[in-house]
């Protein structure tokens, strides 16, 4: 099972970036799919969530700046971020769980700054 971010980098405040994760070993379209992320010092907080249907779930700090979407045929989950704040600096993380067992990606580093 692989789970591989890409996108991350360097943006400004008010910018944007967009998130990719690859996900290879299981059924993708079977998976429900989300985006944590993990500031310095900080805990890791659930960004938003993907059903298998489309339906999405979004923490409140990024509600109206990001967007979730998925392509199964891609075996591909996004993260559109618009209107970045520095307190969205974080690692980025994929994640599904099957059979109760969690599995992430390595994370990709969004930083934000002037």
């Amino acid at each position: 099972v692989q789970l591989v971010e890409s996108g991350g980098g360097l943006v400004q405040p008010g910018g944007s970036l967009r998130l990719s994760c690859v996900v290879s070993g299981f059924t993708f379209s079977s998976l429900y799919m989300y985006w944590y992320r993990q500031a310095p010092g900080q805990q890791r907080e659930s960004v938003a969530g993907i059903a298998t249907g489309g339906t999405t779930t979004y923490g409140d700090s990024v509600k109206g700046r990001f967007t979730i979407s998925r392509d199964n045929a891609k075996n591909t989950v996004y993260l559109q971020m618009n209107s970045l704040k520095p307190e969205d600096t974080a690692v980025y993380y994929c994640h599904f769980n099957r059979a109760g067992i969690n599995y992430w990606g390595k994370g990709t580093l969004v930083t934000v700054s002037s």
